[in-house]
């Protein structure tokens, strides 16, 4: 019965991802439809009319990335949302490839009536709108690929990022409005402006709606304590509501400061159990910017909570037999969380955890781990990239030897949950797989939003 039932989530998760992305397939690709059933301009090759489709496909595939990155809980549900991100940054990367090709075949098709139009100066306002889009979509792409680099906070980097592409999609609609040619018809007109209302209606919600709803439901933080790894756990108390119910592993962007409307708003897993919704508790890691200064954050600081969101969860998977947890560094955050809510429900099931770090310094949770193991039927594996003398753990990279060493013979019937640095995921996410581990099994997230 429960394996019936694991199967069936498994099938409807398969389904609503598979429909998600045909929908998206059919809006990304619908606008080609004013093409064929519009009136094409006379005169016109085969090469400008491959540019225009391209400058299409490209257009609504920015339009949808407003969509994709809105945190809908049943878009993000089907995928999880550091896969959403991934694919918000490939996609980018793609739909301004295709709008650098649109006027490229223009000049190299017709450069007597197109070159003339890099002169801004005397171009007509559809042809400055184009140039305005394209340099906005430069400037995007440099600043999230080169953000570091470039010397950009996280904060300074989200600012730029939100406004610009707002400033590329008004650009780019008034060129294709201003063009004019396929949207004689005002169902074509109104399929652009249909989209872009759509845009203004979720981005209003994310950036207007749902702060003032975070604003109704304050936290307050209780204690602010030091872990090992330069981490510090940070517990809130919801103020004035009934706080927060979520599934262990997931996670929540969270404010501090008086204020919902500060930009320094940050993506942090919950690390306590789910049982308990009357208080929360962070752990974070000392790792540039704003975490830098996470410890000095002071008792009674106000903090606003958007969430929870992510799959990354046991709970998805109540059937299966049991679990094994793979973490690397500040990636055993999440799984903490799921290991505390497996203890206080009394869970009997058997437990792996193998949890790599440079060293014994920077094993966080170190000391709750050896209590957890009276707690749970819970193996812990320790492996260490310089362990200390006179240790007798694991030592070096999680390979399949250490798999070999500490799993049984059962192990294609258990779950796997990864989280960590990107090089150790690929690499357990390789390796398991030559177990015997069918790949349905296996759940990762990693953290890379920005």
């Amino acid at each position: 019965m429960k394996l019936s039932t694991l199967n069936t989530t498994r099938s409807g998760r398969v389904l609503l991802g598979t429909f998600w992305i045909g929908l998206y397939f059919v809006l990304t690709i619908g606008p080609l439809a004013t093409i064929y059933l519009g009136h094409a301009p006379p005169g016109r090759g085969f090469w400008i009319e491959l540019s225009v489709a391209l400058g299409f496909i490209g257009l609504a595939m920015i339009t949808m990335q407003f969509i994709i990155t809105a945190r809908i809980a049943g878009i993000n549900g089907s995928y999880g949302i550091d896969v959403i991100y991934r694919f918000h940054r490939q996609i980018s990367i793609l739909s301004i490839t295709l709008i650098l090709i649109h006027p490229t075949l223009l000049f190299v098709a017709d450069p007597a009536r197109y070159l003339p139009l890099l002169r801004v100066w005397d171009a007509p306002l559809r042809a400055v709108f184009a140039w305005l889009a394209l340099l906005g979509l430069i400037t995007i792409a440099a600043t999230s690929i080169w953000r570091v680099k470039l010397g950009l906070s996280y904060e300074a980097w989200r600012i730029t990022h939100g406004i610009l592409a707002v400033a590329v999609l008004g650009f780019a609609l008034g060129h294709v409005l201003g063009v004019g040619h396929y949207l004689e018809q005002f169902w074509q007109r109104g399929m652009w402006l249909g989209m872009a209302v759509s845009v203004v209606l979720i981005s209003s919600y994310v950036r207007l709606v749902k702060p003032v709803l975070m604003q109704r439901k304050p936290w307050c933080v209780i204690n602010v304590t030091r872990e090992h790894g330069r981490s510090w756990t940070v517990e809130l108390e919801p103020e004035g509501h009934e706080g927060m119910r979520f599934q262990p592993g997931q996670f929540a962007w969270v404010t501090f400061g008086r204020s919902v409307w500060m930009v320094r708003e940050h993506p942090f897993s919950f690390s306590s159990s789910a049982e308990r919704s009357d208080r929360v508790a962070f752990t974070i890691k000392e790792n540039g910017d704003f975490t830098n200064h996470i410890g000095k954050t002071k008792l009674g600081t106000v903090a606003y909570l958007d969430g929870p969101h992510g799959v990354f969860t046991i709970d998805r998977w109540a059937g299966v037999k049991g679990a094994v947890f793979v973490a690397g560094g500040v990636g055993m955050t999440p799984i903490m969380s799921m290991l505390r809510t497996l203890a206080d429900r009394g869970d009997t099931r058997r437990f792996v955890l193998i949890y790599g770090c440079a060293t014994w310094d920077e094993v966080t949770f170190r000391d709750e781990l050896s209590q957890l193991k009276k707690q749970l039927d819970l193996n812990v594996v320790i492996v260490l990239d310089d362990p200390p003398e006179n240790w007798d753990g694991e030592a070096g990279r999680i390979d399949k030897a250490v798999f070999n060493r500490h799993l049984r013979e059962d192990r294609a019937e258990l779950e796997y949950f990864i989280c960590g640095p990107s090089a150790m995921m690929e690499s357990v996410c390789d390796l398991l797989p030559t177990l015997g581990v069918p790949a349905e099994r296996i759940e990762q997230e990693e953290f890379n939003l920005a």
